[in-house]
């Protein structure tokens, strides 16, 4: 992992992100940059009546992560031990064409470009793939309350999206994972070889099928 200076773990609701962006920053001294998504107060609103909430939701989210970015390069953390976080700026585009109406669009690609201009750029992204099925399944799992009303044909309109948009990733070196049969957390040997497959990265982009774990 030394050779990265700033990795983004990124993928669907429920895939895994922080999880492995913790275990990642156990072994290391880089700074995790964790998103809190119960901190956006228009988050249950969203799940329980998406189409009035989508904008307020979208724009809180979009000006969080802005400001968490923006520390990035005020506080040079580049320099301190490197830095792994569990999203990817841009991918805000990826709920916003997904959630939003057409007008809403429009003021919203305003407020973004006005915002992600300056913001850092990874060394690598990490993209954990699940089929939606199991996503449901490890929402369900960690027993969030305004989580439970997220339904199947959501998260399969989601998973599609992610994987069209890095479908024609090339931005950064990235590494697409299939987490479907593995859990990194449980299982020493799916981290230990993923960790493995981040250290031969090198140059565009590569595709990391494990085995599946023990059950």
């Amino acid at each position: 992992m030394e050779q990265w200076r700033y990795i983004v773990v990124e993928g669907a609701i429920g895939v895994g992100k922080t999880s492995l962006v913790k275990l990642l920053g156990e072994e290391s001294n880089a700074h995790c940059i964790l998103e809190d998504n119960q901190s956006n107060p228009f988050l249950p609103d969203f799940y329980r009546d998406p189409k009035k909430f989508a904008f307020h939701t979208q724009i809180f989210f979009l000006i969080h992560r802005y400001i968490q970015q923006s520390e990035i390069l005020q506080q040079d953390l580049l320099k301190q031990g490197g830095i792994l976080c569990d999203y990817l700026l841009e991918k805000d585009r990826i709920f916003a064409n997904l959630n939003l109406d057409a007008k809403e669009i429009e003021l919203y690609n305003q407020i973004y470009a006005l915002l992600v201009k300056d913001a850092p750029r990874p060394d690598l992204v990490i993209y954990l793939q699940a089929r939606p099925q199991v996503l449901l399944e490890r929402i369900r799992k960690r027993g969030i309350e305004f989580e439970r009303s997220i339904p199947l044909h959501y998260l399969e309109r989601l998973t599609k999206a992610y994987n069209e948009y890095f479908f024609h990733y090339d931005e950064t070196p990235l590494l697409v994972v299939d987490t479907s049969e593995i859990n990194f957390v449980q299982h020493s040997a799916d981290f230990e070889a993923l960790k493995k497959e981040m250290k031969a990265m090198k140059r565009g982009t590569q595709y990391f099928k494990p085995l599946g774990s023990p059950r």
